[in-house]
């Protein structure tokens, strides 16, 4: 019996290890190692705090977190606008035998390479791009407007991309709810207006944090998208991160710059994490 309960016990543990043995070796061994590193000099020597003070007193690297911080707030909320009628209309309007083929042809963009669409949009908003050429062409403009390497440009790269990873997220929140619900709602006397607001928006709530969330993530520390479609114009986190690799072999700098932007995250998850626990009380 003892010999039945120990492999009983043992099974889960044998069954975990592989996955705990990854993670320790490809993350957490990892970023202990950055650890160290962001708390050493670039020019050798011991430990010292002076790459996160410069972090705290270099005006330019503020900038490039601010940046950040507001091209995600505004890819998050633009996304959010966006993903919810999309998702509402594919779980309310669409027939059920078609929402298969209507979920498959929306997430048709996490089918090309993340490179691909980028260098796409860049020819769809150059100088001589699609837009562009159209505007000229219709005389309502006289001359092409500037909208590649702008914080525009990176903006609806980052929205094309999200919009449909956050349509996934609402979509199977929309379909967990309970038809129930809405006939309750209209029994009370509420319209279909104020069961929108008062019944489904709060019950999907929590999908739209989830992909809020993973939309925060993503973007925040995305560094192909602005670097291709934004250019060098504005500075952002994952751009600055990999100049002081690129340019100047600083990798305490570059550690302890990837360990803030970590700490933003980590902040991020913390109130996300607390608002959901809050709501399900």
């Amino acid at each position: 019996m003892s010999t039945v309960n120990n492999s009983g016990r043992a099974l889960p543990w044998a069954l975990v290890t592989p996955a705990l043995g990854w993670t320790l070796l490809f993350f957490v061994l990892p970023f202990i190692a950055m650890g160290f590193s962001s708390l050493t000099a670039h020019e050798g020597g011991g430990f010292t705090f002076a790459n996160y003070s410069q972090f705290f007193t270099d005006p330019s690297y503020w900038r490039a977190m601010v940046n950040s911080l507001q091209v995600t707030a505004i890819v998050t909320v633009v996304s959010v606008l966006l993903a919810y009628p999309f998702a509402w209309i594919l779980a309310e309007q669409v027939p059920e035998r078609w929402q298969r083929l209507a979920l498959m042809v929306a997430v048709l963009p996490f089918w090309t390479s993340y490179v691909v669409r980028s260098y796409s949009w860049l020819l769809v908003l150059a100088q001589n791009g699609v837009i562009n050429r159209t505007l000229t062409g219709l005389g309502l403009t006289a001359e092409p407007l500037q909208l590649a390497n702008t914080r525009f440009a990176t903006v609806t790269g980052f929205v094309h991309f999200f919009v449909m990873l956050l349509t996934l997220t609402i979509f199977a929140n929309l379909k967990q709810l309970s038809p129930s619900y809405r006939k309750a709602a209209a029994d009370l006397g509420a319209g279909p207006v104020r069961t929108f607001l008062h019944v489904v928006l709060p019950l999907t709530l929590p999908g739209i944090m989830v992909g809020a969330f993973l939309t925060f993530v993503l973007c925040i520390g995305d560094y192909i998208t602005p670097q291709i479609l934004g250019g060098n114009n504005e500075l952002l986190m994952p751009q600055l991160v990999m100049m002081q690799i690129g340019r100047r072999g600083d990798f305490p700098l570059a550690s302890a710059l990837s360990i803030i932007l970590m700490a933003v995250v980590t902040v991020a998850y913390l109130a996300c994490a607390r608002w959901l626990k809050i709501e399900r009380a």
